[in-house]
C-alpha cells in the first residue's frame, strides 16, 4: 500500500527548493523523477530538497536522488538535502549517500 507524495517547489535567488511530503516508493517515484529532473533542467540552479515532511523512502527513491544529482552536476550544480528524519538519515548513512549529497 503506497502513501501519497506531495511536492511543493519554491524558486529562490540562487537555488530551487522542493518540499516533499509523504512517501517515496515505487508508486510515487516516477512523479518525483519527472519533477526533480525538470527543475534541474529548467532552472540550472542548486536544488534544495526539504524532507521535513517525508516519512518514507525506498531504494527506488534513493536512486532517483542519485540520478537527479548526476543531472545537476552536468550544470556544475549540487543537491542539498535538509531536514531528514533520523530513520531516513540512517538510510543515507548505511548506503554511503551521506558522502555523496550535502546533508544539512
Amino acid at each position: 500500500m503506497s502513501g501519497e507524495l506531495k511536492m511543493v517547489e519554491e524558486i529562490l535567488n540562487d537555488s530551487v527548493k522542493i518540499v516533499l511530503n509523504g512517501e517515496i516508493d515505487i508508486y510515487t517515484s516516477n512523479d518525483l523523477k519527472e519533477k526533480l529532473y525538470s527543475l534541474v533542467d529548467t532552472y540550472k540552479k542548486d536544488l534544495v530538497i526539504d524532507c521535513k515532511e517525508l516519512n518514507y523512502i525506498d531504494s527506488t527513491g534513493l536512486g532517483i536522488f542519485v540520478g537527479a544529482l548526476k543531472k545537476a552536476k552536468q550544470y556544475e550544480k549540487k543537491i542539498i538535502i535538509i531536514n531528514l528524519k533520523d530513520n531516513i538519515k540512517k538510510l543515507f548513512t548505511i548506503t554511503g549517500l551521506d558522502k555523496v549529497f550535502q546533508i544539512d
